[in-house]
């Protein structure tokens, strides 16, 4: 058993899959880093483009790093994805 440190977002960049049509961004966790994805349904499904996905993001960010936070404890994964149901 692992324990689990409190999730962090130092970074605040954040990056826009155009094939997924989401936003990438990571946390920490101590050391490890850990990569996550906002789809279009958990930004309030943004037009469709960078600019508009990364705004939305950045509209909802606290929201956002709240829900990973959450879904974090669930279990460690390699990638998280957060969904509409995740951020509400």
């Amino acid at each position: 058993m692992y324990s689990v440190m409190a999730l962090e977002f130092p970074n605040q960049s954040r990056s826009y899959d155009n094939k997924g049509k989401r936003v990438r961004f990571t946390g920490y966790d101590g050391m490890f880093e850990v990569m996550f994805f906002a789809r279009a349904d958990a930004l309030s499904n943004p037009a469709d483009g960078e600019e508009p996905y990364l705004a939305a993001f950045d509209a909802a960010r606290e929201t956002i790093y709240d829900a990973a936070r959450r879904i974090y404890l669930k279990g460690r994964k390699a990638v998280y994805v957060l969904t509409a149901s995740d951020v509400t």
